[in-house]
């Protein structure tokens, strides 16, 4: 099973963050340039929260609210799930089905290394999966 630190390395660490003190409208523009489903919200280099296009939807969707006058930190999620670079992909997994989260920032004591989403975990999961198909495979096919 692949950690939480082989899965950023093959993926990236990149992440994209956004100030509390920014617009619901700042934060969807860059989601969409960025093709990216989530913003992890900085305040003094410290992370105070997670804004996702869920809490857009969920937060404002039915409410008649301006995204332009409307600061992520209204309507951000604070109550983080983190994951440290040594848990497995299994254990984020856990966390994702258990919390109904789809992103998880990765923390590396208090410092934000990257992010994963439900996508990675699953791609990462059926990629072990076929390799282990494969072996599987082989073996059965050497006996023979």
């Amino acid at each position: 099973m692949n950690t939480v630190r082989q899965l950023l390395k093959a993926k990236g660490e990149h992440v994209w963050t956004i100030s509390k003190e920014a617009t619901v409208t700042d934060g969807l523009k860059l989601m969409f340039e960025k093709r990216i489903s989530s913003l992890v919200v900085i305040e003094d280099s410290q992370v105070v929260g997670i804004f996702t296009e869920r809490d857009f939807s969920r937060k404002l969707g039915s409410k008649r609210v301006d995204p332009e006058q409307t600061r992520i930190e209204d309507v951000m999620t604070r109550e983080l799930i983190t994951v440290k670079p040594t848990q497995t992909v299994n254990e984020c997994m856990t966390l994702m089905v258990d919390y109904h989260i789809r992103h998880l920032p990765v923390m590396d004591d208090d410092r934000l290394v990257g992010i994963i989403s439900v996508g990675d975990v699953v791609q990462d999961i059926i990629e072990e999966l076929e390799f282990h198909v494969e072996q599987l495979t082989s073996y059965i096919q050497g006996l023979r």
